[in-house]
């Protein structure tokens, strides 16, 4: 089985950490390839809320709803990493092998909508982990909370790098007729073999394109999100891959420069010098030039584009070839005013 990352990074919440002494079963293959291909488990989480809020200035939404805790994905460079460790797990093989499920989600989400203090804004599916990734093949959780918001006609920001996605297109259809649903697809890389390495369990670069014609061809305002970009390894595919997702029928584009916040940072380098080793220097040179001689940013307002002359090519680039594509309009705001509280999962029903 192939994993992102092949590290546990030290928990920043733990004062123990565990380090493995290997020296005396270096003889023992077996034992050593169980470390390196870990199987994924799964957990029940029964967390009492579904919808998550944020206040940060640079992300364009307030709440998110996330299906799973850690992601099977497993791509090296995950911002939502570090998330794993307020579970007692940790960034790296943690949180690619551990995965919380909520499997209550639909009808957590249900009660929430039907609340008489919910005024119906956005909300954006996932805000942290993927809610199409592989075991909601069979859980169905992201399905059930879009058929949720279908019936109170609450409007959804999908974010996927998974084909999955395309299972819904009969639901997504449905909500699309209410303008309350969008579908943006993570397209970061054309070239099948980096993917595989980079983004190892998730859909191949030619399936998410093959995604968005589905979608388009649906109706289903489809976007692309080229991320992340990372500054020395695939900044110079951002033509190709506008042109790939024009071609595809998306409707726009955007992108997110590589974050390394926390042990993502970690976890990152060392994909970097077992993956990439002859991209090594270059990498982290041209991220250090975007991040004023640091690895990563905090700061609001930079932290998601950079600064800096090569921060400044990239949005160039991403400027001239998505008005070139056409990729360069403001996707359509979702539309409120058709909401009206679910059924309660008691079976409760409203007086007004």
């Amino acid at each position: 089985m192939r994993h992102g990352s092949m590290v546990d990074p030290p928990n920043r919440f733990e004062k123990v950490h565990r380090q493995l002494q290997l020296d005396q079963v270096e003889w023992d293959l077996e034992y050593l390839q169980q470390l390196d291909h870990r199987k994924i488990e799964y957990f029940d989480d029964d967390s009492k809320s579904i919808v998550s809020e944020n206040d940060s200035p640079d992300i364009p939404f307030r709440y998110s709803l996330n299906p799973y805790r850690g992601c099977v994905h497993g791509c090296a460079y995950c911002y939502a990493r570090p998330t794993h460790e307020y579970l007692g797990l940790n960034a790296g093989l943690d949180f690619e092998t551990k995965v919380l499920v909520k499997e209550r989600a639909p009808q957590l989400f249900r009660d929430w909508l039907a609340r008489d203090s919910w005024k119906p804004q956005l909300i954006v599916m996932s805000g942290v982990t993927d809610c199409y990734q592989p075991a909601e093949r069979q859980l169905k959780l992201t399905r059930g909370c879009l058929e949720v918001a279908l019936e109170a006609r609450q409007p959804i920001s999908i974010v996927t790098k998974n084909t999955l996605v395309t299972r819904d297109i009969d639901v997504l259809k449905e909500m699309t007729r209410f303008k309350i649903v969008n579908v943006a697809l993570s397209v970061t890389t054309l070239d099948y073999d980096l993917a595989q390495v980079m983004e190892p369990r998730t859909s191949t670069p030619c399936a998410r394109l093959r995604a968005i014609r589905e979608l388009n061809d649906s109706g289903i305002p489809t976007h692309v999100m080229v991320s992340p970009i990372i500054p020395g390894l695939n900044d110079s595919e951002i033509p190709g891959i506008l042109n790939a997702a024009k071609e595809a029928g998306a409707w726009s584009a955007s992108y997110i420069l590589l974050r390394l916040p926390l042990s993502v940072r970690e976890v990152f380098l060392e994909w970097l010098e077992r993956a990439q080793p002859q991209a090594k220097d270059r990498v982290m040179s041209r991220i250090r030039s975007t991040r004023e001689g640091e690895l990563s940013s905090s700061r609001f307002g930079d932290r998601m584009k950079g600064s800096g002359e090569l921060a400044d090519q990239i949005a160039q680039t991403m400027r001239v070839f998505s008005k070139k594509y056409g990729l360069d309009r403001t996707p359509d705001p979702l539309e409120t005013s058709h909401f009206r509280p679910p059924k309660q999962s008691s079976g409760q029903l409203h007086l007004f």
